[in-house]
Parts: structure tokens; sequence; C-alpha cells
């Protein structure tokens, strides 16, 4: 660990012993620098690299500062996903990670979530059932269903893990094409698992998602089989 890296560490153990709220202030540059044994722009390295960790939000301005904040989850999931890029993750090792997740990220949805998560749900489905619909936009809505799942279990480390793996294994790094007949298995999936949701059926949702997810991976390695063992080379989103 290099100095900066030290002093970015050091700085994040203070907000986390001191309970420092998002929104709170962390002080000004002036008084971190009489905090902390380091020249200024070792500090300013040191804050920028939290601030790229969602951790703090450097205001500049009379009435800025350093302001605490709260990481988001997108914030890991980049993170995660860039490690799996640059390592070469083939899309297969990523679906098998969604048997491993998302079965009980649904059973979780289906104990702990609200209307607004089934409505969030019910919405994907019915853009999806648009015969308008392309398949960007079908990409869209399905990471839109299972990531309202993946809210409603209110398990943040979870949902977490799915955001990172949720573009490489979609179908979308293998560039799969949704026919109509894929799209109606996709959209009555989807419809039953959102039933078991409303339903406070957490095993239904269980196998209902498994289900889903075994016709997905049969559906991929009738197309793209060789395709699925090759690196991931998909653009990701800023």
């Amino acid at each position: 660990m290099n100095k900066t890296e030290h002093v970015a560490r050091l700085l994040l153990n203070r907000i986390i012993e001191t309970n420092l709220q998002p929104g709170s202030s962390f002080g000004t540059e002036a008084e971190l620098l009489e905090q902390v044994d380091v020249s200024r722009p070792t500090l300013r390295e040191g804050l920028r690299i939290l601030e790229a960790q969602g951790v703090l939000k450097l205001r500049p301005g009379p009435r800025g500062g350093i302001i605490v904040a709260r990481p988001s989850v997108d914030v890991i999931a980049h993170t995660m996903s860039v490690y799996l890029r640059l390592n070469d993750v083939p899309v297969f090792e990523s679906l098998k990670a969604r048997f491993a997740i998302e079965p009980t990220l649904a059973q979780g949805a289906a104990l702990n979530g609200e209307e607004r998560h089934f409505e969030q749900m019910e919405a994907t489905i019915k853009a999806m059932e648009d015969p308008a619909c392309s398949d960007q936009a079908i990409y869209e809505e399905n990471r839109k269903f299972h990531g309202a799942i993946a809210n409603a279990s209110a398990n943040p480390v979870l949902e977490a893990f799915w955001m990172t793996i949720s573009i490489l294994a979609s179908g979308e790094a293998a560039n799969m094409k949704y026919s109509k007949t894929n799209r109606k298995h996709v959209i009555a999936a989807h419809k039953r698992i959102l039933a078991a949701c409303r339903k406070r059926d957490p095993e239904l949702a269980s196998r209902e998602t498994i289900d889903h997810l075994g016709e997905l991976d049969e559906l991929l390695r009738s197309r793209y089989g060789d395709r699925l063992s090759q690196p991931t080379r998909i653009r990701y989103k800023s």
C-alpha cells in the first residue's frame, strides 16, 4: 500500500469509527492536513480515491467542502464487473453464478417485497409485451425485472453480486437475439415469478426462477455454445 492508499484507508476508518452520516461535513482540507502528516497533493489524492468509491463528495466553492456520502451498489458492481472483464471471465461462469444467487433473491422478494417492487416488475413485463420493443430494450427491461427482484429481497450483499453479473449473464454478452417465441417464454416466466412473489410463496418463487434460468441456459447453449466459453468482451455503460 502506497502513502496515498494509506491516507485513504485512514480517512475511511475515521468516518466509520466516528459514525459520520451521509451529508455530514468531514472538515476542510486545512483541518485534515493538521491531523494527517502528509503533503497536500497526497491528501488530495487520498480524498479523490474516496470520492471515486462514493464515500466522499468534494464540493468546490465557498459553500462547498468535504461531505460524507454513502456508496451506492452501482459503485460496487462496477468495480467487480471491471475485475471480471479484465480477468476474462466467460459468460457461462456468470450464468452459473445466477443459478446460485437469483433463486435466493426470489425467495427474499416473496417474503420481503413491497407492492412498489411488484409494480416495477409488472411494468417491465408490459414493456416487453409491446411488439415495438427492440432487442436492446428487451435486455434493459429484463435487467429491470430481475433488478426489482434483487431490490425487493432486502439482501444488499446478494443484490450487489447480482448487479455485477446482470449484463454478463443476461445473453447480451453473447449478443443474443430474442425470437418472438423466446420473448413469449421470458414474459410467461416473469409473470409466474411475479405471481409467486405476490402470493408470498418463497419456494414457488425460487422454483419458477430456477426454471426460468434453465430455459435461458438451454437457449444460450443451443445457439452460442462455443461463444459462452470465451472471455466476455462487451462494452459497459459508464
